[in-house]
C-alpha cells in the first residue's frame, strides 16, 4: 500500500522524531537511529554492494541518500509507521513516495521480525532507489531470494544460506514462467510469491550454458539494462520480457526452470527421504539427508533427533544423547525426547539416569508418556 500522501509534509527532521538521536551518514545511506545502533551503516553498505554485485548499477544516479530510521522502543516504532500508513508493519517497512527525499526504512531494531523483513525490506528500498516502478517478479522474487542475507554484528559481515522457504510452494505451483514475467502487464498469477522467487532462482543459480543451451545468467543481467527509472512498471515489465525472449524461448525457459526445481531438495523433502532411508535400514543415506537438512534449518529440531536415532542405532550412545539434547533446545517434543533420552540411557547401562528421565516423560499424558511408563515398570 502507498504511503499516505500527507505524509509527504511531515516534518523529518531526526531531532523531532523521539528516540532518534544520532545521525550517520555513509557513501549511499543517511541513518537515524538511538547511539547503540552504530553497526547500521556497516550493514547497510554492505547490503548495499551485495545487491549492486549482481544488478550493476550506478551509484552516481541516486537522487538522494537512501534514509534508514531506527527505532529500539515497540511503541515508538508504531506511531511513526501507523503515522504514515494508517496502521503499523512488523520488523522493518519501505515507505515510497514520488518525491525521494521522503522515501526511508522504517526499522524496529530489536523486534521479533527484525530478521525476516529488514533483508526483504532493504533489497525493496535499494532497487526503488534506481528504478521506483519494476516489475514485481524483479522486486518481490529478490526481495525473497535475498532474505537469507544475515547481518552478524559480531563479525559485521553478511552471511548467506540459500532461502529454500518458497520451494515447496514453488514446487506445487502452476509452472509457466511467462506468467510471472508478465505478471504486471497481464494478470497477477496465484502462488505469484514463490513462484518469483523460484525464477529469481533459476536465473541466479543457471550453471554455465553448453553449446545448446540459453545463458540465462547473461539473459538476467542484460534484463536489468533495460530498466527505465522513468517508465512504469508495464513498460518496464515488457521491456525486460522481451528482453529475456530474445535469450530463450518461453517453452525452452518452462522446461529448464521445471528441471532447476525438480533438482532442489526442500528441507520437508530430506526429512522424509531420510526417514525412508532409515526406514529400510540404509542408514548411511539417512545420515546423509539428515545433515543436509541440518544445513538447511539448523535451528529446527528434526534432522537432530533423527541424528540421535542414527548414533543410537550405531551404538554411539554418548553421541546420541547430544543429538538429543540438542533437538530439546531447539524446540523438540519434550516427552518424545525425555523417552529416546531414557531408551538411550538403559542401553548405555545407566540405569539410575534411565528411570529419572522415564519418570518425567512418564507425565505427560500422551503416547511417548505412557511407553516411558510401559519401559519404567520394566525396569523396576
Amino acid at each position: 500500500m502507498k504511503p499516505k500522501q500527507f505524509a509527504a509534509v511531515l516534518v523529518i527532521a531526526a531531532g523531532l522524531v523521539p528516540g532518534l538521536s544520532a545521525q550517520v551518514k555513509s557513501a549511499h545511506y543517511e541513518i537515524f537511529a538511538p547511539e547503540e545502533t552504530g553497526d547500521a551503516s556497516i550493514e547497510m553498505e554492505q547490503r548495499f554492494q551485495g545487491y549492486n554485485r549482481i544488478f550493476r548499477f550506478d551509484p552516481s544516479l541516486l537522487a538522494a541518500p537512501l534514509r534508514v530510521r531506527i527505532f529500539t522502543q515497540q511503541e515508538e516504532y508504531d506511531s511513526y509507521v501507523s503515522l504514515r500508513l494508517g496502521n503499523t508493519r512488523p520488523g522493518a517497512v519501505y515507505l515510497h513516495y514520488d518525491n525521494p527525499a521522503f522515501r526511508e526504512l522504517v526499522v524496529h531494531r530489536g523486534g521479533e521480525e527484525e530478521a525476516r523483513l529488514l533483508p526483504h525490506q532493504a533489497f525493496i528500498q535499494f532497487l526503488r532507489a534506481f528504478v521506483p516502478q519494476p516489475p514485481a517478479w524483479i522486486r518481490e522474487g529478490f526481495a525473497s531470494y535475498f532474505n537469507s542475507l544475515v547481518f552478524n554484528r559480531e563479525t559485521e559481515t553478511l552471511e548467506y544460506t540459500e532461502n529454500l522457504d518458497w520451494l515447496d510452494a514453488a514446487k506445487n505451483a502452476p509452472a509457466d514462467p511467462q506468467e510471472v514475467l508478465l505478471a504486471d502487464a497481464e494478470n497477477m498469477p496465484q502462488d505469484f510469491q514463490a513462484r518469483a522467487w523460484s525464477l529469481v532462482a533459476f536465473f541466479a543459480g543457471a550453471g554455465d550454458p553448453g553449446p545448446e543451451k540459453p545463458d540465462y545468467r547473461r539473459a538476467l543481467t542484460d534484463a536489468f539494462m533495460v530498466l527505465s527509472p522513468s517508465a512504469s512498471t508495464e513498460e518496464n515489465t515488457r521491456a525486460v520480457y522481451n528482453r529475456i525472449k530474445l535469450a530463450a524461448g518461453m517453452d525452452e525457459l518452462k522446461r529448464d526452470h521445471d528441471g532447476y526445481l525438480d533438482s532442489k531438495k526442500s528441507f520437508i523433502d530430506l526429512i522424509n527421504e531420510g526417514q525412508r532411508a532409515y526406514g529400510n535400514k540404509d542408514f548411511a543415506a539417512a545420515a546423509e539427508r539428515f545433515r543436509e537438512a541440518a544445513k538447511l534449518k539448523p535451528g529446527h529440531y528434526a534432522s537432530y533427533y533423527y541424528q540421535g536415532l542414527l548414533a543410537y542405532e550405531d551404538r554411539n550412545y554418548a553421541g546420541a544423547e547430544e543429538f538429543y539434547k540438542t533437538a530439546m533446545e531447539k524446540g523438540g517434543d519434550r516427552a518424545l525426547i525425555q523417552y529416546a533420552l531414557g531408551v538411550n540411557a538403559v542401553a548405555a547401562g545407566k540405569t539410575g539416569e534411565a528411570a529419572a528421565l522415564l519418570e518425567e516423560a512418564a507425565a505427560d499424558p500422551g503416547t511417548y508418556g505412557k511407553r516411558a511408563g510401559e519401559l519404567l515398570k520394566r525396569l523396576r
